[in-house]
This record gives C-alpha cells, sequence and structure tokens, in this order.
C-alpha cells in the first residue's frame, strides 16, 4: 500500500494550519477589540467559508488565484509559480477552509480577556507589541489552543476545495480524501478502509483534545 497520501496530507494540514492560525489569531485580536462600521459584514465575510460548499471555496480560489486571476496572474508573471495543481495549491484550500475555525475561537477567547489588564500594562511603558505577547495572548491561549486544533482536523479532512485547485495527482497532490475517495471509485475496500480508520483516529484524538481545554462550547 501506497502511504504517500498520509504524508502529503501531513505537510498539507500543517502548513495549513499555521497560516491560518497567524491569520486567524490576528483577525481574532483585531474584531475583538475594534469597532468600526461594517465590522458585521465583514465578520460574516471571514465566517463564510465555514458553511460554504467546499466546490465553492474551490471555484474563488481558482477566480482569484488562477492563472489568469486578479492574484495568481501577477505570481505567475514575477514568480513563474502558480498554485493549480500542486501542494501549495491544496495547502491555500485548507488554509482558507480552516481559516474560520481559529478566527471564531481567537475572538471569542480575547473577548473574555479583562481589558484591565491591557491598559494596566500600558500605563507600566508596555508597547503594544508586548501587550499582545505578554498579556493578551497568554490569557487567551486556551481557546485560540482549541481553535488551532480544530483547524487542524479540518485541513486534514479538505477535499472538494483540494480536488478543485490542487487536483488528484498521485505522489504530489493525493491526500488522504482523495485517495480515499480514489480507492473507492478502484474498488479497492481495503486501502479505503485503511486511509478511512487512519483519518477517523486523527480527527477523533483533536476532537478529544480540544474539547479537554475551556475554550471550546460544550452542549
Amino acid at each position: 500500500m501506497d502511504y504517500t497520501p498520509v504524508l502529503i496530507s501531513l505537510k498539507v494540514s500543517l502548513f495549513a494550519t499555521v497560516i491560518a492560525s497567524l491569520a486567524g489569531i490576528a483577525a481574532g485580536f483585531f474584531f475583538a477589540r475594534l469597532r468600526f462600521s461594517g465590522a458585521q459584514l465583514c465578520d460574516a465575510l471571514l465566517t463564510l467559508p465555514m458553511v460554504l460548499p467546499p466546490t465553492v471555496i474551490g471555484y474563488y480560489i481558482l477566480v482569484l488565484f488562477g492563472k489568469n486571476g486578479p492574484i495568481g496572474a501577477p505570481i505567475l508573471t514575477v514568480t513563474g509559480f502558480s498554485f493549480l495543481f500542486s501542494w501549495q495549491g491544496a495547502v491555500l484550500a485548507a488554509s482558507i477552509a480552516s481559516f474560520p475555525l481559529v478566527f471564531r475561537t481567537a475572538r471569542t477567547a480575547f473577548e473574555g480577556v479583562d481589558v484591565e489588564f491591557e491598559n494596566a500594562a500600558r500605563t507600566l511603558g508596555h508597547s503594544e507589541f508586548s501587550v499582545f505577547f505578554r498579556i493578551s495572548l497568554p490569557l487567551a491561549r486556551e481557546g485560540i489552543l482549541a481553535g488551532i486544533m480544530l483547524a487542524f482536523a479540518r485541513a486534514l479532512g479538505e477535499f472538494g476545495a483540494t480536488m478543485m485547485v490542487a487536483g488528484n495527482i498521485p505522489g504530489r497532490t493525493r491526500t488522504l480524501p482523495l485517495a480515499i475517495y480514489s480507492a473507492v471509485e478502484s474498488g479497492d475496500g481495503s486501502e479505503a478502509l485503511t486511509f478511512v480508520i487512519f483519518t477517523s483516529a486523527i480527527c477523533l484524538a483533536v476532537l478529544i483534545l480540544s474539547r479537554k481545554l475551556p475554550g471550546v462550547a460544550r452542549p
């Protein structure tokens, strides 16, 4: 059995989680602390990937990051690189799909931090950079960590957008969900079952661990 999809999935998921985490934490803090006109609309747009069908996310990525897209075309001209049919494209798709999980949990976590602690640090001469990394982030870390773990599980399971953007190329872009799909299509039930169990075990472990953190809502 070829276990390359496992390695590709782990690589894609880790890179996607890092990107989604950095962007989600920054956006979460911004929306938790600032109030401005149109904030609700922006919040809805950032959360949209959570509810959109994966194929819709993939279509948007193709339009924006394709070879003729407003973002993809300049990148291709300057660097000769295209996100299409590459593992980087799979990372991009997984990052966008998992971003809202970090964003929402980070925003909630930062909103739970008493701003008086931040103000006290400012009066003591701490810069905004110092206040964030020494006060805000440590106090919100539990919720943020929960969001990051959920984002990893979401990135690991990304299928539709990845298929549209990166394709299903063996040894290059075939992640675990795509490998399961291919195994079922080819009638290889044993391989499909192995990958299904492996994926399910990882996601189950992540969910159990994340629910032990106070940042995750419980029924």
